[in-house]
């Protein structure tokens, strides 16, 4: 069966802009031009701060075209954009994207990636006003710009956190990691083995969380609805402990941290000891959980115990405390970042 393919250079960059984007409606009254000019326009109102977050992502680096499908590739590039606004307690309104492709892409294909861009714009909200297309002989280059607006008195910052605020995460951590190895141990066993089947069914939830991770918009939109404002936030995207680390380095403060609280799921737990890792330090060090890390006032910590899977996980303290992780059987370790090194 012969699949139809259209080479991209029988559209031309604005023909191809055109393809690729004519299916994605305006629905922000703050955007007052899309795509089709020189620049995106936005206009917020006056009491509105505009915040806006750009990711790279590179193929051999970011992501691996072996599992990862297109589809699921432009969900998540546009997710990770996502979760920095909302680390602002900011709402996202916008996205441009950028690639950098070569002609062993189709037209087909990068429409498979425009199908997951455009169906994570339409779970968040946001509309795509705009980008850019180049040609690239190092495989497929991925840039992302999203941006958000936020009233300023609920802006959150990371370097804000007070000696005293209780310390919470969202969802569960390491399930992306333990994904992402068993994706690697897959493409390794089919590389060695061409005929074998690949068989990824029992660890769905966690190859799920690499492939195709969700930005924390619940959480956000409860902050707002309950009127309260994090101290200090910032998304878990390198790692739990490197998180701390930012807030605490850029507040000034320590922290004290409980490993009984961390959340781990039973599949991410059973998947780290089945492939002989420590389940404590790939919730710590794993990163791509993009969950959301924050700090707040114990008055307003009470109005959020038990929502949303929030969890408290520890304490701020006072910067000579130092960063502490307290095993389950009482002994104290210091905090040490080994998640992901943007710069190698």
């Amino acid at each position: 069966m012969n699949e139809k393919r259209t080479e991209i250079s029988s559209l031309g960059e604005f023909g191809l802009i055109k393809q690729l984007t004519q299916q994605f409606p305006i629905n922000q009254k703050s955007t007052i031009k899309g795509i089709g000019d020189d620049a995106a326009v936005i206009k917020y109102s006056m009491d509105k701060h505009t915040v806006v977050s750009t990711d790279l992502l590179l193929e051999g680096i970011h992501f691996d075209l072996m599992y990862c499908p297109l589809k699921h590739l432009g969900y998540k590039s546009v997710v990770v954009n996502v979760s920095d606004i909302y680390a602002m307690n900011a709402i996202p309104r916008q996205i441009t994207v950028s690639i950098g492709i070569s002609n062993r892409f189709s037209v087909e294909a990068l429409e498979e990636f425009y199908d997951g861009v455009r169906l994570a714009c339409k779970n968040y909200g946001v509309d795509l006003i705009g980008g850019d297309t180049t040609s690239s002989q190092k495989g497929f280059i991925i840039s992302i710009t999203a941006i958000g607006e936020v009233e300023e008195s609920k802006l959150a910052y990371r370097n804000t956190a007070k000696e005293g605020d209780l310390i919470f995460v969202t969802g569960d951590l390491g399930a992306s990691y333990l994904g992402l190895q068993i994706l690697e141990r897959e493409k390794k066993i089919f590389l060695e083995n061409p005929g074998v089947e690949v068989k990824l069914e029992e660890d769905q939830y966690l190859v799920e969380r690499q492939l195709k991770p969700e930005a924390q918009r619940e959480t956000i939109e409860l902050f707002h609805e309950l009127e309260i404002t994090p101290t200090a936030m910032i998304d878990i995207s390198d790692g739990l402990s490197s998180e701390l680390k930012h807030i605490c380095a850029q507040s000034n403060v320590g922290c004290h941290i409980f490993e009984e609280q961390i959340p781990i799921f039973q599949e991410t737990y059973d998947a780290a000891l089945k492939l002989h890792l420590d389940p404590i330090t790939c919730a710590m060090n794993g990163g791509e959980d993009y969950e959301l890390l924050f700090c707040m006032n114990k008055t307003d910590a009470q109005k959020i115990y038990g929502r949303h899977g929030i969890k408290c996980i520890g304490e701020i303290k006072n910067s000579s405390y130092g960063l502490v992780l307290e095993s389950k059987a009482g002994f104290h370790h210091e905090i040490t970042a080994q998640g992901w090194n943007h710069i190698l």
